[in-house]
């Protein structure tokens, strides 16, 4: 049977700041950013199956991401935990704000790398994560594929 590459899009709303930076990034800022999962399997073939035919639901596709991801950076404030910004993050936080503090710098490449983690942890044995494409404005992205990744 076929391997078979199946691809899902999400959208969430995720503001950070660039502990460091020389340019515009290092202010607080935020992001539309567009969130293409692909994953790679074989569609099943059992009859009796009620998800015969599938690589994986594409709803089970989405329960993983949302939870993982959209859920969690949807509206919230990104920050790297090892810099000063966590005085910024804590002050937020005491004031009801969503923030996430992360222990890596929150560009959108380091993004691409802890979503690839967080959704192959939560993939079945059956199903491989393909690649991620992290989309932070309509020309700039970060690609994430596990050929690259061996």
């Amino acid at each position: 049977m076929s391997k078979i590459r199946i691809t899902k899009q999400f959208s969430f709303e995720t503001g950070h700041a660039l502990y460091g930076y020389d340019g515009k990034c290092k202010n607080v800022h935020g992001h539309s950013y567009k969130l293409s999962v692909t994953v790679i399997g074989t569609p099943i073939l059992d009859h009796s199956n009620v998800k015969y035919g599938m690589v994986i639901d594409f709803s089970d596709l989405k329960k993983i991401v949302r939870e993982e991801i959209v859920d969690q950076f949807d509206h919230a404030t990104v920050f790297n935990k090892n810099t000063p910004h966590v005085e910024l993050a804590n002050e937020l936080y005491t004031r009801g704000h969503h923030v996430i503090l992360v222990d890596y710098q929150p560009t959108s490449e380091n993004m691409v790398i802890d979503f690839a983690k967080k959704i192959c942890d939560r993939l079945p044995d059956d199903i491989q994560l393909h690649s991620l494409k992290l989309q932070e404005t309509e020309s700039s992205f970060a690609e994430w594929f596990a050929s690259d990744n061996l």
